[in-house]
């Protein structure tokens, strides 16, 4: 890599700075994107200041020059591996969405009905986000309504000092359901400007999302091995954790956060320099964008026992699990089939590709990632304590669990 490695997975009271300068490069990139009356804008400029206000209460103050003035090279570094870790896939939908365009220029003769097409984009760009905004409040209702259980849970991990004193259980909750918001904001960003600035005709429409479909299908194959990379970068460049990823590994490891695995910045990077799906046609982009973040969101519930529950044997087959407990790796998705699983688990990863089938491989033997050790164990013992029981408190002392947490 270039640049200097330095592993982070937590933010620190040195951070503020940064952070803050983060949340304002957010807050422009909302404004000029969206702009000042929008209601994106509306929403998203309040999450800012949200944002800004808990970081010192939840981490505490401490003075310090910022990351991206003392070594600004590093957002040179942080480019130049986003730009490098691109895969074919992204230049190939962008360059069919600048030939559609051109035909569309060249060809004034046919019923392309351009402004119908923008009008239904914009129709499902908004169908997305109120789904998923709504999805997200369910979620949010589901974890305070079990607020105890809850913090049952996360006072047997590394969680425990976030959630010790039972009146931050609900602040703590209210700001996973803010930073879900706010990243999801961000994340639309590119696809926004795509529908605003680019043209979709109605006489190429089954071609470009047949087109789509078949760009989707590849990219998938890759998606593995192109995140391992970017999310190492993610825990290894301190730059790109402070103003990136970290803010995915600042809230509760739980549905709330879920936005394609995104943090605040780092979601619009990702989505304007790393996947296709903002420049398919809107159709098939609104499809992927709803099942892309919706999934994403029920694979980060690791909270067990609450809304929306993954099945005992789903968290037994992926590891990504640990990633928001306190460790490093895995990197990758983390998923192993390679095991007996039900039929109906067989069934319902069938669609996906043997590269995210297996991809904890790729951890195994980079860096060098063992499947059955004591973390997960305790993981599990925690998913088969928690998974179907009610508001209660814990049937056995915090300590032996938690002391597995951190071995």
């Amino acid at each position: 890599m270039y640049g200097a490695r330095k592993q982070r997975i937590n933010y620190q009271d040195k951070d503020l700075l940064d952070y803050a300068l983060m949340i304002v490069v957010c807050a422009a990139l909302i404004w000029f994107a969206y702009g000042p009356r929008h209601l994106m804008t509306v929403i998203g400029l309040p999450l800012c200041g949200f944002m800004l206000v808990t970081f010192p209460l939840r981490h505490g103050v401490k003075w310090k020059v910022p990351l991206a003035l003392r070594r600004p090279q590093e957002i040179v570094y942080s480019l130049v591996h986003k730009v490098r870790n691109i895969k074919p896939q992204y230049f190939i939908a962008l360059a069919l969405l600048a030939l559609e365009n051109y035909l569309i220029a060249v060809t004034p003769d046919l019923p392309h009905h351009v402004a119908w097409t923008h009008q239904v984009a914009v129709g499902l760009f908004w169908a997305h986000f109120i789904f998923i905004a709504g999805y997200r409040s369910v979620i949010l209702a589901a974890h305070l309504m079990k607020k105890d259980h809850v913090r049952n849970v996360l006072m047997e991990s590394v969680w425990k000092s976030n959630v010790e004193r039972e009146s931050r259980v609900v602040p703590e909750i209210v700001h996973a359901y803010c930073t879900g918001m706010l990243t999801h904001i961000v994340y639309l960003i590119p696809w926004y400007l795509v529908i605003r600035y680019a043209n979709f005709s109605l006489v190429f429409m089954p071609l470009t999302c047949v087109l789509a479909f078949v760009v989707q299908k590849r990219s998938v194959k890759n998606l593995n091995d192109w995140f391992y990379r970017d999310h190492w970068l993610g825990h290894n460049s301190e730059f790109d954790f402070v103003y990136l990823h970290g803010t995915h590994h600042d809230a509760l490891p739980c549905a709330l956060i879920g936005v394609a695995g995104n943090g605040y910045l780092e979601g619009f990077f990702r989505s304007a320099l790393a996947f296709p799906i903002p420049f398919y046609n809107p159709l098939v982009a609104a499809f992927f964008y709803t099942a892309d973040v919706k999934v994403d969101m029920e694979l980060h519930q690791y909270i067990p026992g609450v809304y929306p529950k993954l099945s005992r044997e789903f968290l037994s087959v992926i590891q990504h699990s640990l990633h928001h407990y306190g460790r490093l790796e895995p990197y990758g998705f983390a998923i192993n089939l390679d095991q007996p699983i039900s039929a109906e688990l067989k069934k319902r990863t069938s669609v996906l590709p043997d590269e995210l089938k297996y991809s904890i491989r790729l951890d195994e033997q980079l860096n060098g990632y063992e499947w059955d050790g004591p973390r997960f164990r305790w993981f599990m013992d925690l998913v088969h304590k928690y998974h179907d029981t009610p508001d209660a408190p814990p049937r056995e002392p915090a300590d032996g669990l938690d002391a597995r947490a951190q071995g």
